[in-house]
């Protein structure tokens, strides 16, 4: 979903900058409170490199559109939704500056589309799946996999409405939200089962070390002390 330079006009472009900025700045603000020791660090530079490698195999879907995974729920629950964004926002920058994939001027853009919105959507759904599931490990995998499956068209409808607002490209909008949509709707079940695939094996391993995990502690019934004499 990398969007390049001169899709969108420059008033659409300095504001999703501008957002995207917003997002970041809150983003350090809060990442502190996701950071109980330091063995997590390994866990943030391994998540940015699943993401990294995720986001670099494109593929068309047409309109002048491309899809690829985004990893924002996938780390979002296993390093937290602050630290999940700024993540994904270096992983962003990196890509554009150095590989040239998403263009610059569309840098803020591209972060809020795929640091902001799906982080947030995923984020979010998974936390009320988490409610309504009961408190077992294996609802922190199936969260995560629903989290990351709405966290994909969510991101691409929020891009449809930029283009109506601000695209360049003469490209019918109806064609742009059927190639989007559509598509990204296909691809929302191959990143559920990804995120599933590597929640599951983490949880497996090292659930110490997935943030969301906490949650599911939450959700376990108490365990009554024992009646003594």
């Amino acid at each position: 979903m990398h969007v390049p330079d001169g899709f969108l006009d420059l008033p659409t472009s300095i504001a999703t900058g501008a957002v995207a900025a917003t997002g970041i700045a809150i983003s350090l603000r809060l990442s502190h409170r996701e950071w109980v020791d330091d063995r997590k660090a390994p866990m943030v530079g391994i998540v940015a490199t699943l993401v990294f490698a995720a986001q670099m195999i494109n593929f068309p879907v047409g309109a002048g559109t491309s899809g690829h995974l985004m990893g924002g729920a996938l780390a979002a629950v296993l390093v937290g939704p602050a630290t999940a964004v700024l993540c994904l926002s270096v992983v962003l920058i990196v890509q554009a500056f150095l590989f040239a994939d998403g263009g610059i001027t569309a840098l803020g853009t591209n972060i809020t589309l795929m640091a902001l919105v799906t982080v947030v959507v995923g984020w979010w759904v998974f936390r009320g799946v988490m409610l309504v599931l009961p408190g077992r490990r294996w609802s922190v995998v199936v969260a995560s996999a629903i989290g990351a499956f709405a966290s994909v068209p969510a991101a691409a409808a929020v891009f449809v409405l930029l283009f109506a607002v601000g695209g360049t490209v003469a490209v019918p909008i109806d064609a742009v939200l059927a190639a989007m949509l559509g598509w990204h709707a296909v691809i929302g079940l191959g990143e559920a089962a990804i995120t599933a695939l590597i929640v599951s094996a983490v949880m497996a391993t090292r659930p110490d070390l997935v943030y969301g995990a906490k949650f599911e502690r939450r959700n376990r019934p108490a365990v009554p002390e024992a009646v003594t004499a």
